[in-house]
């Protein structure tokens, strides 16, 4: 809920008359074209107004929304796409995020909700990479920054004065929210140097500490705490904080006035999230257990769970209304999303192509060496074994579900069966699972993903001899230590995005990244070099036997370009089959032209040297 990135494809009906003499577009493009649009933010003292992200032009932009007169405008047009955005509390204002060309390294710009010229929102600030922002009810703004010289630091902004800075540490950090009043904030940090499990603080604006919430402190286990809002009510010191002391992330009240803690203890197998209702009086529940999710209304004080219908799948966004109604994203992988309400009515109803659905999943647990491993597996018609592409998911800390996705159902298209598995790392099965991945990074994920590999393989799912390992951002990095670390298993690698050399990426990479690799990997480079070159895929590059393909662009921040181009250089130093496709974006790209060029350089790689047919 936090942000504007979560993007969702329309079921719109299609207002556009093809041309019987043109041919159609595959399906698998049409996914990608058909008009999408994120679940709409709204302005907290002015609900009518709303903002949310859509490709309707070809390129991911932000629009603002009128939704007393139904008026929709486009906010920014930039080449590279804009996504992060957010309104004032009264909604006169649009902030947005100005970056370059994709590198996440910029400034907050805002315009007035129904057009205008934009301006620079924080005069003052240089340009950063962003660590969050608060917005408050008498115009002051609380901006959060990272660069690599100050590491993270928080400034007050107030209208005609010079920013103030109230905070500032070497470790990563950002601000979690205002208070109703505008008189705290709560801070999320890691200065105890344990990136995966922030502490929370809570302080006035003038930098004062209030109060101090830190699970790492005293005990065996490390927990870790998350900000999920202040109570929407004035002077309610309660803030609603996510914590993992039961072994999964679960909400709890923290009065930060008086210290008194209230865990609410939801009683839901999985992880369990939460949202105010926007007059304090209940809490919205997001609940995640095994790859699906729904909501839930909670009243804190009468300790009732009323279940908010939501059809089977995945909802990945979702906001309560004033008027006590729910907003939500929800799709499964046979059904592309909608933003739906409890109304029973679309909330967007955007014009242009539907998107064509695809095949529903299918669940497999399979007994590996932490424990077992879930893996979602979608199948093209006629009988396997099929040509095999395992999509391995990014984060780590993030996690697969019966959810919509375009790629995946390109290549079900094109005949393959697709797995993905939520190996050690992955969110949405407990803290231990999660908290597995440490010091041995990249070779614990690839335990998981051989144990459901065999298991696909023994089940006659797939073919042996056609086997895809494939996947973006840390999933890329996976990838390309897989083809290195199993030689002569995968027939081919797909990386998009990666992280190819752990060194080297490390120097690059924004400062954050820098903090969690040091959780993960219990140090530098420097301090704890074994880890790293165990870890690293080029430590394996002339091991590779399998062609790969790897796609990288030329500004991205996390996955820096020149870790990649070392990598390509030892490929080609052995004459190594491979390719490699260079754009202009950063981790991924906004651009729908775009990003379907490089699903279908995937595609056609893949079929050139697995004869699979396009």
């Amino acid at each position: 809920m936090e942000g504007m990135t979560e993007i969702t494809e329309s079921t719109s009906p299609s207002d556009q008359h093809a041309d019987p003499l043109v041919p159609a577009s595959p399906l698998w493009e049409q996914r990608f074209r058909a008009p999408r649009v994120s679940l709409p933010d709204w302005a907290e003292d002015a609900p009518e107004r709303s903002l949310f992200v859509s490709n309707a032009t070809g390129t991911y932009e932000l629009y603002a929304w009128d939704r007393s007169t139904g008026e929709q405008r486009q906010v920014t047009d930039r080449p590279n796409g804009t996504t992060e955005g957010e309104l004032t509390p009264d909604g006169a204002w649009i902030w947005w995020f100005a970056d370059r060309d994709g590198d996440e390294f910029g400034v907050w710009m805002r315009q007035p909700f129904h057009g205008g010229a934009d301006e620079p929102a924080a005069p003052g600030l240089d340009p950063s990479y962003g660590a969050g922002l608060a917005l408050g009810r008498d115009g002051t703004a609380v901006v959060g920054r990272s660069t690599d010289e100050d590491g993270t630091t928080i400034h007050v902004v107030r209208s005609g004065a010079e920013p103030v800075e109230i905070y500032r540490h070497r470790e990563s950090a950002g601000v979690g929210d205002l208070s109703r009043d505008g008189a705290l904030l709560a801070i999320e940090h890691t200065e105890h140097g344990d990136a995966m499990h922030p502490a929370l603080r809570v302080v006035t604006l003038d930098g004062v500490t209030v109060a101090e919430l830190d699970d790492t402190e005293g005990g065996a286990e490390e927990l870790g705490l998350e900000v999920l809002g202040f109570a929407p009510v004035e002077g309610d010191t309660r803030l609603l904080v996510g914590h993992q002391r039961r072994g999964r992330w679960e909400p709890m009240l923290w009065d930060v006035a008086s210290g008194e803690e209230t865990e609410l203890a939801i009683d839901l197998p999985g992880d369990v999230s939460a949202e105010w209702y926007p007059d304090g009086s209940a809490l919205l529940i997001g609940h995640s257990f095994e790859a699906r999710s729904e909501l839930w209304r909670f009243d804190p004080a009468a300790r009732e769970l009323e279940r908010v219908d939501t059809p089977a799948g995945s909802v990945s966004g979702a906001t309560a209304r004033p008027d006590g109604t729910v907003e939500y994203v929800w799709s499964s992988a046979a059904h592309p999303p909608k933003v739906r309400s409890t109304t029973g009515r679309e909330v967007l109803d955007p014009p242009g192509m539907r998107a064509p659905g695809s095949v529903s999943v299918e669940d497999a647990w399979v007994d590996g060496p932490g424990g077992r491993i879930h893996a979602l597996v979608q199948r093209p018609a006629g009988d396997g074994p099929f040509p095999t592409v395992f999509e391995v998911h990014g984060g780590p800390t993030w996690h697969d579900s019966d959810a919509f996705a375009a790629g995946p159902a390109a290549w079900v298209d094109h005949g393959y069966a697709v797995v993905r598995v939520n190996y050690r790392g992955s969110t949405g099965y407990g803290r231990k699972w999660t908290d597995a991945l440490k010091h041995r990074v990249g070779l614990i994920e690839l335990e998981d993903i051989t144990a459901v590999r065999e298991w696909a393989v023994d089940s006659g799912l797939s073919d042996p001899a056609r086997l895809v390992l494939a996947g973006g951002s840390w999933g890329g990095y996976l990838t390309l230590l897989g083809l290195g670390t199993q030689p002569g298993t995968w027939a081919l690698g797909l990386a998009a995005v990666p992280v190819a050399d752990y060194v080297t990426a490390y120097h690059d990479e924004m400062e954050a990244l820098k903090a969690m690799d040091r959780t993960l990997m219990g140090g530098t480079p420097d301090e704890v070099p074994d880890r790293f070159e165990a870890s690293s895929p080029l430590t394996y590059v002339d091991a590779v036997t399998a062609p790969v393909y790897i796609s990288a662009g030329v500004n991205d921040p996390r996955c820096p370009i020149r870790q990649v181009e070392n990598y390509v250089d030892r490929l080609m130093a052995r004459g190594a089959v491979h390719e490699v496709y260079r754009y202009d974006a950063g981790h991924g790209s906004l651009v729908v032209e775009e990003r379907i060029k490089q699903v279908r350089l995937e595609l056609d790689f893949a079929a050139r040297h697995l004869s699979v047919g396009n």
